[in-house]
């Protein structure tokens, strides 16, 4: 699972986490009260500088409470293997079904899943899913450990209870289909989606994730055809209509993208992938001025977009207005970093 991912699971847990660490406090020390202060303030890295200061001369009960909180801290200062290490050595010392150990074994569960130690999450997640049975986030963070350890019927299920639908329904393997496209897992995700459109084939959404799937392959007519039956089926699906042309684009048949594209951006005039082929189209039939506004409505919704940037800047070029293109070229190089388009 690629970093972004990760991180989104572990914010969507903080919340959760802090909510009841407060109650935690009760009984604790002046310096350990203030370094759990500091981890629920989003202080993490001050409260893991003062608890590893303490541990050096903690002892007896004491010992275990700083590394309880040491492990906590860790976690929300983003150093999930250090968090599981700490962790690992004290949470079967702390009292059953006490408040420490539950936090305790929901920090181990979400760490293991941030450092992509999946089979040690799920047992820790399932455990604390025992006791916290309705917090979405944590139901969605372990369908995906689910999906990452192989067990589509278990996430499915997982899934199925998070969105309100019933685990055998088209929409149960859609929605974990679409959650395995995400996680990079494609053959899993077309698994799903034809057992889907077995069980329902007018299921919206379905044609659409596997025309997403051709496309990226560059299998562009099997791309058409899917985003085409998803079409029938929604005629007003901007984002299938984007992805029709996005695959019109790539077969050079410019006068059909620029039919699919004009009606996405009518049905969704905010989103700039469409603006983008169309400036593309539209200089591919030799048409600067309006290659030249579709790119800039590009940019007006999306300003750090490079790729708009610099299809701008070579068509300024294309122009002879040198110094707009140069302009252009060094804003789409400046956004060539990890936030680049």
């Amino acid at each position: 699972m690629n970093r972004s991912a990760k991180l989104s699971a572990a914010s969507l847990c903080v919340v959760f986490l802090a909510a009841w660490g407060v109650l935690a406090q009760t009984g604790l020390t002046p310096q350990l009260a203030e370094a759990r202060r500091m981890i629920n303030a989003g202080e993490a890295k001050a409260a893991v500088r003062q608890l590893q200061s303490l541990a050096a001369a903690a002892e007896g009960p004491s010992q275990v409470q700083v590394a309880h909180l040491l492990g906590v801290a860790y976690y929300h200062a983003d150093e999930p293997l250090k968090a599981i290490e700490t962790l690992a050595a004290i949470v079967d010392r702390l009292p059953a079904d006490s408040i420490e150990r539950r936090e305790a074994e929901q920090v181990l569960g979400l760490a293991a899943f941030l450092a992509g130690r999946f089979s040690d999450a799920v047992p820790r997640l399932e455990a604390t899913r025992r006791w916290a049975p309705d917090n979405l986030e944590l139901a969605y963070v372990l369908g995906q450990a689910y999906i990452q350890t192989q067990r589509p019927d278990a996430a499915r299920a997982m899934m199925a209870s998070t969105f309100r639908v019933a685990p055998a329904s088209a929409a149960a393997h859609l929605i974990v289909a679409q959650m395995m496209v995400r996680l990079e897992m494609e053959a899993q995700a077309e698994t799903e989606l034809a057992r889907a459109l077995e069980k329902d084939p007018r299921l919206p959404g379905a044609n659409y994730l596997l025309g997403q799937m051709a496309l990226f392959r560059a299998r562009l007519d099997d791309a058409i055809t899917l985003t085409e039956r998803e079409l029938a089926l929604n005629p007003a699906n901007a984002m299938a209509l984007a992805q029709l042309g996005d695959a019109y684009v790539r077969q050079s048949k410019w006068d059909d993208a620029i039919a699919a594209l004009q009606k996405s951006i009518w049905l969704n005039p905010y989103y700039s992938a469409p603006y983008i082929l169309l400036g593309r189209s539209y200089m591919k039939k030799d048409q600067p001025a309006t290659a030249e506004g579709m790119l800039r409505r590009a940019i007006q919704y999306d300003p750090n977009n490079r790729s708009a940037h610099y299809l701008l800047a070579q068509l300024l070029q294309q122009m002879g207005r040198q110094e707009e293109a140069k302009r252009e070229f060094e804003i789409a190089e400046r956004l060539s970093g990890p936030r680049g388009q």
